[in-house]
């Protein structure tokens, strides 16, 4: 049953649908996940080089929670969810499928809603990688149309983009300092090249860092929730961390999910 759901989702998403009370029944609710490797995913995969291939209950496949994969179609997301996107990395567990069931748990959301995941992260990117022009930034940008474009009678919209990235830009006070001004310029492009200018932005502090300037990055990016309408601010500080001291554990990415799926609920009211 489960397998014949997932196959008319895939066909309606991909035909553009046909039929308004399938629109009407399945709204479907599209995130962007961007930023480095805590968005991407290391829960499991510290040791050895390997990812121990342990998937929490809170990650598993539902034909309601899909993917947009790197050939820009629609499939049912499985862990790791950034495969084939976060290139060149042993890839594990992430907040994306956790904050997708979450979500779909809650009374808020229409019923037989579907949640449509776009990953995005590239790890060890500092912010600068994410300059509009950028190749981040386009494949970003190029991923968002792609999915709004592949079903748009069934109700379908970009509903938020969740970032978390700052790590790398704990290395330097230079790009500790500019942090917020080019996270500002960040929300401001996606949000004008999208032509969304209300896009919701829901931004994650910093748990760890690749640097010394980790707290200048976090005061960063609380100044972004300030100074910029629409953003929001999930702290990850004090969630466990893995044994490399920089990737959440798998546990910490289901636990980041469902805060994640709180702060996006709490603008539903």
């Amino acid at each position: 049953m489960a397998a014949r759901r997932l196959m008319l989702l895939l066909l309606l998403l991909g035909a553009g649908g046909s039929a308004s009370s399938t629109a009407a029944g399945n709204r479907t609710l599209v995130f962007l996940l961007a930023g480095q490797s805590n968005m991407g995913g290391r829960g499991g995969a510290t040791r050895g080089g390997r990812w121990d291939g342990v998937v929490p209950p809170e990650c598993a496949p539902s034909p309601r929670i899909l993917r947009l994969n790197p050939e820009l179609r629609w499939e049912e997301a499985r862990e790791p969810l950034h495969r084939g996107i976060d290139l060149h990395n042993v890839l594990g567990v992430g907040p994306g499928i956790p904050f997708a069931h979450a979500i779909l748990r809650s009374r808020r959301l229409p019923p037989h809603a579907v949640v449509g995941l776009v990953p995005c992260a590239q790890g060890a990117t500092p912010i600068a990688d994410w300059e509009r022009g950028t190749q981040l930034y386009d494949r970003m940008l190029a991923r968002a149309r792609a999915a709004m474009a592949s079903s748009p009678k069934l109700g379908c919209r970009l509903a938020a983009l969740l970032w978390y990235q700052g790590e790398a830009d704990t290395i330097s006070r230079r790009d500790a300092e500019l942090y917020a001004g080019r996270m500002e310029a960040l929300v401001r492009n996606v949000r004008r090249d999208l032509g969304m200018p209300d896009l919701l932005v829901i931004q994650v502090g910093l748990a760890t860092g690749q640097g010394k300037f980790v707290d200048l990055v976090r005061e960063a990016q609380k100044r972004v929730v300030s100074s910029v309408a629409n953003v929001r601010y999930v702290d990850a500080k004090g969630l466990p961390v893995a044994n490399d001291y920089t990737h959440l554990t798998a546990r910490a990415q289901v636990k980041l999910g469902a805060m994640l799926a709180n702060s996006y609920l709490a603008t539903l009211w």
